[in-house]
């Protein structure tokens, strides 16, 4: 069998079968593109993570057990496509794309959510809700209102030691009412036995709930209590809801704060991704333009294998679940300058063959091999710089280097392999061999030869 005749087929086939996957990934295009927060709006914050009695170091363990924290926490606002990454050894970065509500989703972050229950003395109890009383009430003097608030915090600080359950203990919890309409949270325990044992064992006494050591309320233990029960406490709807959250979530090991935060409008990021795209596609049109009216035939086709190196791009962000952003778009547009220039220097050197008189064919095989080694090295170059970029950079840096990355990959590809078969087809065709469909006149054919016969 005659595999060079199969050859051509075969190579049709792969590139038919490459742009029908590459469709395929990137449909629907709003749901498969992520976009980033500086182009379609979000929250942007930098927590920093303290030590604490409990967590005296921050290790590389302790800043990855509070990322998934975090991570579990985000998801449970319904955030869509959030990214988490570490900032050094003690940081983290959260990116919230299209959030509703930053501030609420601020206050998740930050809160450590650990949840004590404490057997409470009855005159400690009466205090601690005629505390919260003087600090719900409007009309109170600022100065009543300070000392209520210190005595509340104290409150739990006085009791340290007679923790007898704690958040660790639930299996989940939920946003909910009482019978009065009022919101709490129920909860189910892990082990219906310990709580049923802990509440048997103190019917008649306020069991004190408190959250990140600050007083909530002191029920009356009523009766045994195993599976579930509630959390009560001066809530409102948005209150429990992040509660319950947090407490599916999990408390956070160490103390969270929030050094930076950026917050950027639907509408900025909108009208940034319109010019960005705009941009663009004027630029891609006039590379496209230049490439005919120079190259004629091969020019038209170095703009085919460019629509498939795009398409292949998209389809990488598809799969990859990466995020593009403005950087990104940056990244992505140098890599389309990089696969440009790469058929520049080939089809240059097609037609220097031309002009030392070599036959349309060997011009072309010659002038690949010859501009092979200088678009590889170019490539190459690029491709390690992206990576390590990739490797050290954080966030947008990390975004650029990404699209830079993969789009030169494609790029050497889209050049060497699909561009050469296109003019291989190409030049198979008799009757499209003339020089003029290659940019070089008729009488310029082997003019360097004829030069130099003449010097000669």
């Amino acid at each position: 069998m005659n595999w060079k005749i199969l050859r051509a087929p075969f190579k049709a086939l792969v590139i038919v079968a490459i742009c029908a996957v590459s469709i395929w990934a990137i449909l629907p295009v709003q749901t498969k593109i992520h976009l980033g927060l500086d182009l379609q709006g979000g929250a942007r914050l930098l927590l920093q993570l303290y030590p604490t009695e409990e967590v005296p170091q921050i290790t590389s363990q302790v800043q990855a057990q509070t990322r998934e924290v975090i991570d579990r926490r985000i998801n449970g606002l319904g955030v869509a496509e959030p990214s988490i990454s570490n900032v050094g050894t003690d940081r983290i970065l959260v990116e919230l794309p299209a959030v509703k509500n930053p501030d609420q989703a601020e206050q998740v972050l930050k809160q450590v959510a650990v949840l004590q229950y404490k057997i409470v003395p009855f005159d400690v109890m009466q205090k601690a809700e005629a505390a919260l009383a003087t600090l719900k009430n409007p009309n109170v003097p600022s100065k009543e209102k300070a000392a209520a608030e210190k005595y509340v915090a104290e409150t739990a600080y006085a009791l340290s030691g007679n923790v007898v359950y704690s958040g660790k203990d639930l299996k989940s919890a939920q946003a909910s009412y009482d019978q009065g309409g009022r919101p709490n949270i129920l909860f189910q325990t892990k082990d219906p036995a310990k709580f049923g044992k802990l509440t048997a064992s103190n019917l008649q006494k306020p069991l004190g709930i408190f959250l990140d050591h600050h007083y909530l309320s002191a029920p009356i233990i009523q009766s045994p209590i195993y599976d579930n029960g509630q959390i009560t406490g001066a809530f409102t709807e948005e209150d429990t809801v992040t509660l319950a959250n947090e407490l599916n979530a999990g408390a956070l090991p160490v103390s969270v704060k929030i050094v930076e935060k950026e917050t950027i409008g639907p509408t900025l990021g909108k009208v940034d991704l319109v010019q960005s795209m705009r941009a663009a596609g004027l630029g891609l049109a006039l590379v496209l333009i230049f490439m005919i009216v120079v190259y004629r035939l091969p020019g038209f086709l170095a703009d085919l294998a460019l629509a498939i190196y795009v398409l292949v791009m998209m389809a990488i962000l598809a799969l990859s679940h990466a995020t593009l952003t403005l950087p990104g778009i940056a990244g992505f547009v140098l890599s389309i300058g990089m696969a440009v220039d790469a058929n520049v220097l080939i089809f240059e050197r097609i037609k220097e063959e031309l002009w030392n008189g070599k036959t349309m064919r060997a011009s072309v095989r010659v002038g690949f091999q010859r501009a092979f080694s200088a678009v590889f090295d170019s490539h190459f170059t690029t491709i390690v710089g992206a990576g390590v970029l990739y490797m050290l950079g954080t966030g947008t840096v990390k975004g650029f280097a990404f699209t830079l990355f993969w789009g030169t990959v494609v790029s050497l590809v889209t050049a060497v392999f699909i561009t050469r078969f296109f003019v291989d087809v190409l030049v198979d065709n008799e009757i499209l061999t003339a020089p003029e469909f290659y940019g070089v006149k008729r009488d310029d054919v082997g003019i360097f030869a004829k030069t130099a016969a003449a010097e000669a």
